[in-house]
């Protein structure tokens, strides 16, 4: 048992420095010999757990796009409709980038194609907005002609170009702009675009979800500009 604890916190350990790794370094620059010095562990633990770099950065993937999972779930049943799931899920997900270290390797790694075509965490996120706007449409909060495919791709394309923007300047991800970006598009997707709130509750619930994966002590500090 003890042996098993062991073997859980070493993974944990490389999963964690890996995520830190790619999200500074980018995939194709970064070395194994990097990740197991930053999470403390000989190179042999390393490939014990993991067979090669390609192995360790779809692990990481995979726990990026489960962090998605997790972000998402609160407001999927949330009972303010899926309109307004959609919002406040994007303030989530956006915080994440921030201050979630594999979130934040997840998209450097589907952005970078480093695993081929297919960006798990991305995907994850396009297809919930996908579902959850078919359902806002089905409740009648989308207005008439509005194809809720176009729109989830514009909250997706947008959402990712924030982040894109952010590594220069964090202010792009400050609450007031993602707002205004709400207040843009539900112009123009809404129903009644005055029923929809553009800004999170709360800081607690613009933070929300970001728990699912811990940060690695190793990382950089973030700037978190949500109020700016």
């Amino acid at each position: 048992m003890a042996m098993q604890e062991r073997a859980v916190r070493t993974r944990t350990s490389l999963l964690r420095a890996a995520a830190a790794v790619f999200a500074e370094e980018g995939y194709v620059p970064s070395s194994l010999a990097a990740i197991s010095k930053r999470a403390g562990v000989s190179n042999g633990a390393l490939h014990f757990h993991f067979e090669n770099k390609k192995a360790l950065a779809r692990a990481v993937e995979d726990q990026a796009a489960d962090a998605v999972r997790r972000l998402v779930q609160p407001v999927h049943g949330a009972e303010t409709g899926a309109l307004q799931a959609v919002v406040d899920a994007t303030y989530g997900l956006l915080g994440s980038f921030l201050d979630d270290i594999v979130v934040r390797a997840g998209f450097e790694l589907g952005s970078q194609h480093a695993l081929g075509p297919e960006a798990r965490m991305l995907h994850v996120w396009h297809e919930w907005v996908d579902q959850t706007l078919h359902r806002a449409k089905a409740e009648g909060q989308l207005a008439p002609g509005v194809s809720p495919g176009d729109a989830a791709k514009a909250v997706v394309a947008v959402a990712v170009g924030l982040r894109v923007l952010a590594v220069g300047d964090p202010r792009w991800l400050a609450e007031r702009r993602i707002a205004a970006f709400w207040e843009l598009l539900l112009a123009s997707i809404a129903a009644e675009p005055g029923r929809i709130r553009v800004r999170p509750r709360s800081r607690e619930q613009a933070h929300r979800g970001r728990s699912g994966a811990r940060r690695p002590t190793a990382a950089a500090p973030r700037q978190d500009p949500a109020r700016q």
